[in-house]
């Protein structure tokens, strides 16, 4: 039970490895998060953690052993929280930029389908913000964390719109 197999530093190295090699697959992958995952994004993400299991400990399935993998992916995850906290650049690298969708009425498609945005995803946030149709919203964004962000034109108090 507390017997590892392997040296405790390659607990280290090994999940470092797999948590980088995980975020820049599932950046490129797209922004949806968790709250708004598709029941195949589910699975993909349920495999994918039984899929690096192996890479991260090497078969050892000692209790130090998990709790060194568990310790180092919080910390790899703390480590990067701070690093794109800190630099702009690598935030915008790791976490994207928001996506404007549509502005002043006029859908994006090229973004939609940049995004993978289907058109029932976006009219599901546009009638979330009130709106039934994309002509009466000023501007819909793809925010970094996933979430379609609406402001409708009414909401400008005729302002803009």
């Amino acid at each position: 039970m507390l017997s590892m197999s392997i040296p405790w530093w390659e607990f280290l190295i090994r999940g470092v490895v797999v948590y980088v090699f995980l975020i820049v697959l599932l950046r490129l992958t797209g922004k949806r998060q968790v709250g708004q995952l598709a029941p195949f994004d589910l699975v993909l993400l349920l495999v994918l953690s039984n899929a690096v299991q192996n890479s991260m400990n090497a078969g050892d399935n000692s209790l130090v052993g998990g709790l060194i993998s568990a310790a180092t992916l919080v910390l790899a995850n703390w480590l990067m929280g701070f690093a794109t906290y800190r630099n702009k650049r690598l935030e915008a690298l790791i976490e994207g930029r928001p996506l404007v969708l549509i502005h002043h009425g006029q859908l994006y498609e090229k973004a939609m389908s940049r995004a993978q945005l289907t058109h029932h995803e976006l009219n599901a946030a546009i009638r979330q913000a009130g709106v039934f149709c994309p002509e009466d919203v000023h501007s819909a964004i793809l925010e970094n964390n996933g979430a379609i962000s609406v402001v409708p034109k009414s909401a400008l108090g005729g302002a803009g719109a």
